[in-house]
C-alpha cells in the first residue's frame, strides 16, 4: 500500500513541478521519459526547453528539501545523464542545444525549490 501512495505523491510532485516551471517560461518536451531496457539508463522525470537549452529535471519529494536533494545520488545522476544521451541521440533536433541538469525539490509543504544546474557531468 505504501508503494502505491509514494507513487501517487511522486506523480503529484512531478505535475506541480511541471506547472511551476511552465509559469517560469519553460516548455515541456517530455514527461517521464524512459529509455528502454538494456541502455543502463533510467527514467527522466521532466525534459523541458528554454532558450535553446534542453533541461533534464529530477523531481524529489521528502520530509525536507535537504533530504530530497540528498536522495539524488551520484548513481542516479549517472543514469539520468545516460538517459539524456539516449534522448538526444533519438532526437537530433536537440543536438545543438545547451544541456543542463536541474532538480525540483519538495518537502511536506509542496512548495517547489528549483535548483538550476543541480549537477554537471
Amino acid at each position: 500500500m505504501k508503494k502505491k501512495t509514494n507513487y501517487k505523491i511522486g506523480h503529484f510532485s512531478e505535475k506541480i513541478a511541471l506547472w511551476f516551471l511552465r509559469f517560469k517560461g519553460y516548455r515541456l518536451i517530455q514527461m517521464n521519459y524512459v529509455t528502454g531496457r538494456g541502455t543502463g539508463a533510467s527514467e527522466i522525470d521532466l525534459i523541458m526547453e528554454k532558450r535553446k537549452t534542453l533541461i533534464f529535471i529530477e523531481v524529489k519529494k521528502r520530509q525536507d528539501k535537504m533530504t530530497a536533494g540528498e536522495a539524488i545520488t551520484s548513481k542516479s545522476k549517472k543514469r539520468i545523464a545516460k538517459a539524456a544521451e539516449v534522448f538526444i541521440a533519438k532526437h537530433p533536433l536537440y543536438q545543438t542545444y545547451d544541456i543542463r541538469f536541474d532538480a525540483v525539490l519538495f518537502d511536506n509543504t509542496f512548495l517547489p525549490q528549483h535548483i538550476k544546474e543541480a549537477w554537471r557531468l
